[in-house]
């Protein structure tokens, strides 16, 4: 087994490896003078079980790009089989067409991923369960849950309620309260017109009780804030929020820190946090553990559905 890293998140990439107690191979990923992308793997893979990890988070693109050059030299340095770690996949949430004439691009980078050479899909918390159906190959699609619940467990709030931000969020919420042992809430967003404010609808029990909202990704955190100011309008002691993945983009960093009643804002390590976004209201836990468990496991072809219930042997 081999792992190497794009620049995307080198960090993760170590933790992995560490985990696994294997160095991480040697690659060279630059840039040429005009901007392109520069990759030379700088040891032997000839044979090998290669794992590539690079979230496509920002700059998406670059990204990106770096993932498929990568592939492709491992491909033409003649890797046994090569599986892309994607911790984050980018332009998840274009997954249909809900307006005429736009593309589906979580579609195309499927394609271009498997065009390049990725035999099988490692992910994380995917923004729609049927993108995996986009791939051709095999996807291992894992969970952050068991990383972001053992942390609020360690807490261990008083009068907890799990609430999802929206509708379309409500199995991922239920799955947190089960695991949480505490109740569910959903916020209903509906305007008015499209002149007025969104209007909040808390359903459930939230008064006096201390609510973690759940999500896939905080992106600006606008939805993430107007959540939280709509449930301290309805009683709720204290807002906690619980996101796999952190892009914090935009004025996410301002929004989240003026934003009173949201005490913490746990995001994983899917995507590197850049020094400028860290504030004491974020707190970063790593899911390198898990991805290690299922690199392993994949390697020595082994199921890792086990890997979904918290359990990993």
């Amino acid at each position: 087994m081999k792992i190497i890293s794009g620049n995307a998140n080198i960090d993760l990439a170590e933790k992995i490896c560490k985990h696994l107690n294997i160095p991480l191979t040697r690659v060279l990923v630059s840039r040429f003078s005009e901007g392109e992308i520069r990759v030379k793997i700088e040891e032997n893979i000839r044979g090998k079980d290669l794992f590539i990890i690079q979230p496509t988070c920002p700059p998406t693109n670059e990204n990106i790009m770096e993932l498929l050059i990568l592939m492709d030299a491992a491909r033409r340095a003649s890797a046994k089989r090569i599986t892309a770690v994607v911790p984050y996949y980018g332009y998840a949430r274009q997954d249909r067409k809900d307006q005429p004439r736009v593309p589906i691009t979580a579609k195309l980078v499927a394609n271009l991923m498997v065009a390049a050479g990725a035999e099988r899909v490692l992910t994380m918390d995917l923004h729609a369960n049927q993108i995996q159906g986009f791939f051709d190959i095999p996807v291992d699609h894992l969970y952050c849950i068991n990383a972001l619940c053992d942390y609020f467990q360690e807490k261990n709030l008083k009068n907890m309620v799990v609430v999802s931000p929206d509708v379309g969020g409500t199995k991922m919420a239920r799955a947190y309260a089960k695991r949480l042992n505490a109740g569910l809430a959903i916020v209903d967003k509906r305007r008015e017109s499209p002149e007025k404010t969104e209007v909040m609808h808390i359903l459930g029990r939230v008064k006096g009780k201390s609510a973690v909202i759940v999500d896939d990704i905080v992106a600006t955190a606008g939805s993430l804030v107007e959540a939280a100011e709509a449930l301290e309008k309805k009683g709720v002691k204290e807002v906690y929020a619980a996101m796999s993945h952190g892009i914090l983009s935009g004025k996410a960093i301002e929004r989240i820190r003026d934003c009173s009643v949201i005490k913490e804002v746990l995001i994983t390590d899917t995507i590197p946090l850049d020094q400028s976004k860290r504030i004491n209201k974020i707190k970063v836990v790593s899911v390198g553990s898990i991805l290690a468990d299922a690199i392993q496991r994949i390697h020595d072809e082994e199921s890792i559905s086990c890997l979904f219930d918290g359990t990993t042997r």
